[in-house]
């Protein structure tokens, strides 16, 4: 049996932080590129990062421009915030991702065993499920995985620097999120999409297991079983070409939601609803007189 070298065993020794951010990340990690560029015209720009296998997770609201069409600026705030709180509680419960950015109606999520994620396509499915199965104010997201080579580095100007995560399965993921139910998926609440290949022989029954409930003892009746298994409404499809935006014609899966929630609250009237009692408390105070609730 071949030795291990001085970095492998590091390696099985060194703890996994629960990183919060990506900029933990870098913080407390070497560099793997670290250098002050020029950018031809006098300015200067960073490439500082460091590359890693990682899997993104990309949600959007289905319909986002629609349903708040009629919503005034604060209720749209207060629309998308609400479904970025579940979306980000729901995505992260009890798994090691890190929330990369909100943008607009999305969010990314990246997974990677330098998070602590021992398999991370499949946390990043068991998130997007939970996200789905949880869906209470009938967002209906669409969501889209990849995984792959990409570098979490530092991007902007000295204005203004952030961290983000870059490469092609950014782009993977996020045109996945955007690829359409089949015709033949006429009902569907919600969707994981991704690269077929990245499924491999994964055993679907496995990966998408039953929620497993214990039974109370005084609820049993004689003979019944501890446990109750709830079943699901994912199903996963077969492989189909689709044609994906300025990417190349890709084969992908698709694990679909049959199931609904009806909720007795919609988002958009929680949305209306939350800056009225901001209103009424004081914490609102519309700057135009269109904003008052006779608009």
């Amino acid at each position: 049996m071949a030795k291990k070298t001085a970095e492998e065993l590091l390696a099985e020794r060194q703890i996994r932080y629960p990183y919060r951010s990506l900029e933990d990340y870098l913080i407390a990690n070497p560099l793997h590129a670290d250098a002050q560029l020029d950018d031809g015209w006098g300015a200067t720009y960073p490439v500082k990062g460091c590359e890693l296998e990682a899997t993104v997770l990309f949600a959007d609201i289905s319909g986002f421009s629609g349903r708040t069409l009629d919503l005034t600026p604060a209720e749209t705030l207060a629309f998308v915030n609400n479904f970025f709180a579940w979306i980000t509680t729901e995505a992260l419960r009890g798994r090691l991702g890190v929330v990369d950015k909100y943008i607009g109606d999305e969010i990314m999520v990246v997974f990677s065993e330098e998070f602590g994620a021992k398999d991370p396509f499949r946390e990043a499915v068991e998130a997007a499920r939970f996200i789905g199965e949880n869906d209470v104010h009938a967002f209906s997201p669409h969501m889209g995985l990849a995984s792959g080579r990409v570098i979490v580095g530092y991007v902007g100007t000295p204005l203004k620097y952030s961290a983000s995560v870059f490469g092609a399965p950014v782009a993977m993921a996020a045109r996945c999120a955007g690829v359409a139910p089949d015709e033949d998926d006429t009902i569907v609440s919600s969707t994981i999409v991704f690269p077929a290949e990245e499924w491999g022989d994964r055993d679907f029954g496995e990966v998408m297991a039953p929620v497993r409930y214990r039974v109370p003892k005084e609820m049993r009746t004689e003979g019944e079983s501890e446990f109750f298994d709830k079943p699901h409404g994912w199903n996963l499809r077969d492989p189909r070409e689709v044609d994906l935006k300025n990417l190349p014609q890709t084969e992908i899966r698709e694990i679909v939601n049959e199931a609904f929630h009806l909720p007795s609250n919609a988002a958009e009237d929680r949305a209306r609803e939350s800056i009225e009692w901001m209103r009424k408390h004081g914490a609102y105070r519309p700057r135009w007189r269109d904003e008052s609730p006779e608009r």
